[in-house]
């Protein structure tokens, strides 16, 4: 069972919906996977939705900014890496050929954060827990359960968050060089790099975060219904499970996971 009051560094902690449709996103969600949501004020004209799964907090949701949808960026989910001090990570990332898109900075009794560009261009942020330590569910129906990085330079990636982060890169059972990489933090899976040849044309490197489902197939013909564009129909991994790969009506792109018991 996870310690859910302090995850390991290293660990994705949080998930955080960019949307340009707030109320359109949560109604989204809740018809799909439950959950519930609360607003809270984040400044002028803002809320802040914390997403929960039976009470358990899971995921965030903001309205992106008219600069950000000027600016050509879509709505996406963004995944938040612990870290015991984002000061010195930051510094490390930097050291590494990562890109900070700012310094770091609190958020008011949450924690301390910053939002990175690795080397190839993949956004992800880093979170150094205050009041708020991150999930407080993981991998059961409804909840994230893993994240894929899609970048075209595998071995660079693992060099990257190698060093900042001190995960390790593992070949799966069948040892090909060409398969999937396993990411691998204080001994535990937590992620992995898809083969450079499964990755979509002229889509830029980015992080795909994995929502758990007790039934892949039906809950991404749902997710259609519901106004969803279904991007990787359900497909299965051998001997793992079944998955497939959604945007949500606004545009968010996350994937659906049901593994093999």
């Amino acid at each position: 069972m996870p310690n859910f009051d302090q995850h390991p560094a290293g660990n994705f902690v949080w998930f955080e919906l960019s949307t340009s449709d707030q109320s359109a996103a949560k109604q989204f969600y809740s018809s799909l996977l439950g959950w519930e949501s609360q607003d809270m004020p984040m400044g002028p004209d803002m809320l802040y939705t914390m997403l929960r799964l039976n009470g358990r907090d899971t995921a965030g949701a903001y309205t992106m900014k008219a600069e950000e949808r000027q600016m050509g960026i879509p709505p996406n989910w963004l995944m938040y890496i612990s870290v015991d001090n984002a000061d010195a990570t930051v510094a490390a990332i930097l050291e590494h050929g990562g890109n900070p898109m700012s310094p770091a900075f609190d958020v008011p009794n949450v924690g301390r954060m910053a939002v990175i560009q690795d080397p190839a261009g993949a956004v992800f942020a880093i979170f150094q827990p205050g009041h708020h330590n991150g999930v407080r569910v993981y991998a059961e129906p409804g909840a994230f359960c893993w994240v894929d990085l899609q970048t075209p330079d595998r071995d660079r990636a693992a060099r990257f968050y190698g060093s900042v982060f001190g995960w390790e890169f593992t070949l799966g059972k069948d040892n090909d060089p060409n398969g999937y990489l396993h990411i691998k933090n204080h001994g535990e899976f937590i992620g992995g790099l898809p083969p450079s040849r499964h990755l979509t044309p002229n889509v830029p490197p980015h992080w795909l975060a994995y929502i758990q489902s007790a039934n892949c197939e039906a809950q991404t013909a749902k997710a259609a219904q519901l106004g969803a564009k279904v991007l990787v129909p359900t497909m299965a991994i051998e001997g793992t499970g079944n998955f497939s790969v959604v945007a949500d009506p606004q545009g968010a792109v996350f994937a659906l996971y049901t593994p093999i018991h």
